[in-house]
């Protein structure tokens, strides 16, 4: 099963991932980081196939995905 780590503290919260996730795995986050905005989160439901359209969309390389 495919595992996503996402920095929370280096997202801008600009939500391109959440916009290329086939499986609706990615969202924002309710509370905010260091920068002040909210950055996204990984819903760990088992759904996630591991294409890595977010880590590839990510402008500030904030998110990692292992198969």
């Amino acid at each position: 099963m495919p595992k996503i780590k996402i920095d929370r503290e280096k997202c801008k919260g600009c939500l391109l991932c959440v916009s290329v996730c086939s499986k609706n795995m990615i969202m924002a986050d309710g509370e905010l980081n260091k920068r002040g905005v909210k950055p996204v989160v990984f819903k760990d439901t088992g759904v996630c196939i591991g294409c890595a359209m977010c880590a590839v969309i990510c402008p500030d390389c904030c998110i990692e995905v292992w198969k």
